[in-house]
């Protein structure tokens, strides 16, 4: 493991095509933290202060900025601190969020893609861009796939949500077939295996469009089973499958901030590079058909079955006669702070239930885990409890609220 100053850290810029090289041994970097990672060489490191001003000029994005204003505060408070900064001391606390390990890239099961918040630009792929399902993260991330220039033709349910899309630059399709037939790489997004399967299988469904060499890209977080399904229909046809469910919320999708996970075609997986790019922070590939589909099931699991424990935890101290709000605050000075945890207990203590990520789907989440443990012969019986709370916030008319009213299973 090597350690890297922030001189080092901060003005690492990858190539475009940041992949790690076959049969040989490179560096990975992990910014602790955040979720960003990078296969890079550390050659490709550059000291901050001599180039600066040079990278400043190349790189014009607004994600750039903001990561030189944050190093700049750091610095201002490091020298308010213990007066002037020394680069090679001073900076000791931040250098710990970056190491490097040696690793050896014969094993591909899963590796990170570059992130827009390392270089601030995107050059927008020059295909045409397809996206099925306006909900609450398709809209975020297709407003991001317009404003970094990619050319996009949307189709929705309810044709209404297209209008303000149309009015940003999208173009209209009147079918999923119509979509994918006019465009070379098509995302969808939909709330459940069901509307998944449906929007491919279904009348004027994407796979009446699909022909050779087309690409179909599934966002929607469904069962391994599900995902198998439609990439073996959509592959009888000639096309190209990968399933990319996201990490994230409504806010996280409208900051372009998702965390992405990616399975199935390699090629696609590339192809879709300067999408991803436009919509998340980070994003990895995690090798066949159905591992994204796990992985997601698996961590939106521990998800909802915290946002539980945490509901759980703040009517207990008010059933006990401690302040809420001073549990509050004693949990965000300690190991489990995050903006996560204060953004749910604040938005629960102000009573504002405004779906950020919707109860119903989290509990289906949960339910699809859960079975996914069943099939493995893996006991899940925290999931189990937690599936209950939601089943009884669902009973409570709380389904199209965020999941933090789960905390109304508790109270009533």
């Amino acid at each position: 493991m090597q350690r890297l100053s922030i001189n080092q850290m901060a003005m690492f810029f990858p190539p475009k095509d940041l992949k790690k090289p076959r049969g040989k041994k490179c560096h990975f970097v992990k910014f602790f933290g955040t979720e960003d990672h990078a296969w890079i060489k550390v050659e490709q490191l550059k000291p901050y202060h001599p180039h600066k001003e040079e990278m400043i000029k190349i790189n014009k994005g607004k994600r750039f900025q903001q990561a030189v204003d944050a190093v700049e505060d750091f610095l201002k408070k490091k020298e308010k601190q213990g007066g002037k900064e020394q680069p090679a001391s001073s900076m000791e606390p931040i250098s710990k969020r970056l190491k490097i390990v040696e690793e050896d890239t014969r094993s591909t099961s899963i590796q990170a893609a570059d992130s827009t918040a390392i270089n601030g630009s995107i050059t927008p792929t020059d295909k045409r861009i397809g996206f099925l399902g306006l909900g609450l993260m398709g809209s975020g991330i297709v407003s991001n796939l317009l404003k970094m220039g990619h050319v996009v033709t949307v189709w929705n349910r309810t044709v209404e949500k297209c209008d303000l899309f149309i009015q940003e630059g999208a173009r209209l399709g009147r079918t999923p077939a119509e979509v994918v037939s006019m465009c070379d790489i098509t995302f969808s997004c939909v709330s459940d295996p069901k509307a998944a399967r449906d929007l491919v299988l279904g009348p004027s469904g994407v796979l009446q469009g699909i022909r050779p060499g087309k690409c179909y890209v599934e966002m929607s977080t469904v069962d391994p089973e599900t995902i198998t399904e439609l990439s073996q229909v959509i592959s009888s046809r000639g096309g190209r499958f990968l399933e990319a469910p996201v990490a994230g919320s409504q806010q996280v999708s409208n900051e372009g901030m998702l965390v992405i996970l990616a399975a199935g075609d390699r090629t696609v997986y590339e192809d879709c590079s300067s999408c991803f790019q436009a919509m998340g922070k980070t994003s990895f590939f995690l090798g066949e058909v159905g591992n994204a589909a796990r992985m997601m099931l698996i961590l939106n699991m521990v998800q909802g079955s915290f946002m539980a424990t945490i509901a759980e935890g703040l009517t207990l101290a008010q059933a006990t006669g401690q302040s809420q709000h001073t549990f509050l605050d004693i949990l965000s000075q300690g190991q489990m702070a995050s903006t996560f945890v204060d953004q749910k207990c604040q938005n629960i203590l102000q009573g504002n239930f405004k779906p950020d990520y919707y109860l119903k789907h989290i509990q289906k989440d949960l339910r699809l885990a859960i079975s996914m443990g069943d099939t493995a012969n893996h006991p899940t019986p925290m999931a189990a409890a937690a599936n209950e709370v939601y089943k009884r916030a669902k009973a409570l008319d709380q389904s199209d609220n965020d999941m933090s009213a789960v905390y109304r299973a508790y109270i009533h």
